[in-house]
């Protein structure tokens, strides 16, 4: 059974998961390279908590006993005592291998790894460390205290323990699991990123405005977003670095990252967390950047 995790990254989904999983009680170990991301983080936590109380969720003392169940820390080794780690890093397949080898000389030798990967192999990352039969993958959405699903990935090596603890974990935080195959992207970005992609095909193509393309989708298609307001909350780079990983790994040519999603990355408009991607968000009401 997970009573200790810990979480690699601070960020958003990093945030998140800390998040979920101090309010099902469990203590949670969240580590960044800097101690500012971690104020942050927690400060988030702490902000989205209180909107769980305002709106009758949850009670104020389960509010306060999440985030003192949080310890915050900059160094591996506080990952001692935990039964399981997941790996929130960047979508960068380098970065989280550098993560798992600054990680692994300070695990217990039955402490179980899940990456929230949202595209890269499972079988592939397990490989990389020394425990390939309890490497999994865990793939949150984002927002993660808000959306239910949360898929689960088997390596080609993980065993059937590990894959039961973490459906056990997921069960507690109170999320619906879809099991998908380790193929590239799973199901949920499999589907989602390829409709974003041709979105932005189709601003390339000059076939729709980005208002007309986000309010085509949301009405015509009943979407509670559009694609390209959808791609500016997900990351631009998030989005691009999954098309690659679809188009490396499946090297069909449907799944060629468009260019113009490729210029907006390289000029640093990944979205809301820059303040310009498909939209401008700077002002009070986002406008779109073309």
């Amino acid at each position: 059974m997970i009573d200790k995790i810990g979480i690699v990254g601070a960020g958003q989904m990093g945030g998140g998961i800390a998040h979920v999983c101090a309010l099902a009680g469990l203590d949670v170990t969240l580590l960044d390279i800097e101690d500012a991301v971690l104020a942050r983080a927690v400060d988030t936590i702490r902000g989205n908590l209180a909107r769980q109380v305002s709106r009758g969720k949850i009670a104020e003392g389960e509010a306060e006993a999440a985030v003192a169940r949080i310890a915050t820390t900059t160094d591996y080794a506080s990952f001692a005592a935990c039964d399981a780690v997941v790996e929130a890093a960047t979508e960068n397949e380098e970065i989280k291998r550098a993560v798992f080898q600054s990680m692994l000389p300070h695990l217990r030798n039955d402490a179980l790894i899940a990456s929230n990967t949202s595209s890269i192999s499972i079988t592939r990352l397990a490989a990389g460390t020394d425990r390939p039969e309890r490497f999994i993958g865990l793939h949150f959405m984002n927002p993660v205290p808000v959306m239910k699903l949360v898929e689960i990935i088997r390596g080609i090596a993980t065993d059937q323990p590990t894959f039961d603890a973490f459906n056990a974990l997921a069960d507690r935080l109170d999320k619906t699991v879809a099991v998908a195959e380790d193929f590239p992207a799973f199901i949920v970005n499999r589907i989602l990123l390829p409709m974003i992609n041709e979105a932005v095909y189709t601003l390339y193509e000059g076939v729709g405005s980005v208002q007309s393309i986000d309010t085509a989708l949301k009405l015509g298609a009943n979407h509670p977003m559009g694609p390209l307001e959808l791609a500016d909350f997900i990351g631009l780079d998030t989005c691009l670095a999954v098309m690659h990983v679809l188009y490396d790994g499946l090297a069909d040519s449907k799944y060629r990252p468009c260019p113009l999603l490729v210029k907006y990355v390289e000029a640093g408009w990944l979205g809301r967390k820059t303040g310009r991607g498909f939209y401008d968000y700077t002002g009070d009401v986002p406008v779109p950047t073309r």
